[in-house]
């Protein structure tokens, strides 16, 4: 059986069909949501349709994605498109908690899981537990972390990993270096 593929598959539209999949919604859902026709949102998922910036704003909202993360989309060359992530090119993802910064390694969102590039600034934390229904496996790069799986807390140093099955979970930098993790996320949250 031979399935033709668009030349560049990978596409801002992909990636807000596997956003708005992963939260559940309908395309109904979402356009209502965006005050918008689902034909015009199919479109715009088929790339059919370019969203303008308050659009995007829009979308990144009824998401709960960063604006920024749905605006760096066109980095690669057409040759690397949805195969490489430069270093230069990820795109910055999750909400804006202070102290943490992610950027998706993973070319795109439409994978079965998703792989984060996280930094945890010196003295820094996240005072509420996050709860996802998600498994994730985190490695730690540099630097030391605390984490605070269901309520235990671990000591994280570079060359650990752990694995969090949807226990609520936090994250503590207590120390004066900033720590690096690497995390696989399934199914996709960002």
């Amino acid at each position: 059986m031979h399935h033709s593929l668009p030349a560049q598959p990978h596409t801002l539209g992909a990636d807000l069909r596997a956003l708005r999949k992963s939260r559940g919604l309908t395309l109904s859902d979402l356009a209502a949501r965006l005050g918008r026709s689902v034909g015009w949102l199919s479109q715009v998922e088929r790339d059919k349709s370019e969203p303008s910036i308050t659009d995007l704003r829009h979308i990144a909202a009824a998401l709960d994605v960063s604006v920024s993360m749905l605006f760096r989309h066109s980095a690669a060359p057409a040759s690397e498109a949805g195969y490489i992530v430069r270093r230069t090119a990820r795109r910055p993802i999750g909400s804006s908690v202070a102290g943490l910064v992610e950027e998706l390694l993973s070319p795109d969102l439409t994978d079965d899981f998703e792989m984060v590039h996280s930094t945890f600034a010196p003295q820094s934390e996240i005072t509420e537990p996050v709860m996802r229904p998600t498994q994730e496996v985190g490695y730690l790069l540099q630097g030391r972390l605390d984490l605070e799986i269901a309520g235990k807390r671990h000591a994280i140093h570079p060359g650990d990993s752990f694995r969090i099955r949807g226990e609520p979970f936090r994250w503590i930098n207590p120390y004066d270096a900033p720590a690096v993790a690497i995390w696989v996320i399934a199914p996709p949250v960002y």
